[in-house]
């Protein structure tokens, strides 16, 4: 499986990190190393000092897919969670200064904390969910699926035309704005709506 990320997707957290706002999707990959095993705390690395948490919806894909049509998406996906995406924000500044790729600043092992997946016909509509990340029991991250750039559907459309979905795919569909840096000892809680659906430890 792949973790397929999409970033700038929110208009405010482009802004907030002085970014251009995106014409079409913006997309990295993670490896399967990066998910973080139930249970596990987030061991902060060696190499960064400034590592920010992104909150983030999470589609699961459940069908092989190339070149969707965006009215087809609906079809390769039924399951929703959350996820972090977590960024060594020092080092990926070296390398956007340098014109380099940036993967090691974002694709480290256990950057990608994912939740337990929901059915989403359990939510009332999922282009209109609110979600939520908790540092220490203070909320500091907060948006809504109606605010993005670009829509669940819009994204697999656009992803499938470059890399052919598998099941079991992950999609990190971005972040909204207020990413802010962790420290060890801080326990980090997101949630969907009122549900809460991941919690983890920093150390």
């Amino acid at each position: 499986m792949k973790i397929i990320c999409i970033g700038r997707n929110y208009i405010d957290h482009a802004k907030e990190l002085n970014n251009p706002i995106p014409k079409e999707p913006v997309l990295f990959l993670k490896p399967e190393t990066a998910l973080l095993p139930p249970k596990n705390p987030f061991v902060y690395p060696s190499f960064s000092k400034d590592v920010h948490y992104e909150v983030e919806m999470v589609l699961k894909i459940n069908r092989v897919g190339k070149h969707i049509e965006e009215k087809f998406a609906p079809k390769y996906y039924s399951e929703i969670g959350i996820g972090v995406d977590f960024t060594a924000r020092d080092i990926q500044n070296q390398c956007k200064e340098k014109g380099l790729p940036w993967e090691k600043a974002k694709a480290f092992d256990g950057s990608a904390p994912t939740s337990k997946f929901m059915n989403i016909n359990l939510f009332e509509n999922i282009n209109n969910l609110n979600f939520s990340l908790a540092v220490n029991g203070e909320n500091k991250q907060k948006g809504n699926t109606k605010d993005m750039l670009f829509s669940f559907n819009q994204i697999i459309a656009y992803v499938s035309n470059y890399f052919t979905l598998k099941i079991g795919d992950l999609i990190f569909t971005g972040t909204p704005a207020g990413v802010g840096p962790i420290q060890i000892n801080d326990t980090i809680v997101c949630f969907i709506e009122d549900k809460k659906l991941l919690s983890f430890n920093v150390k």
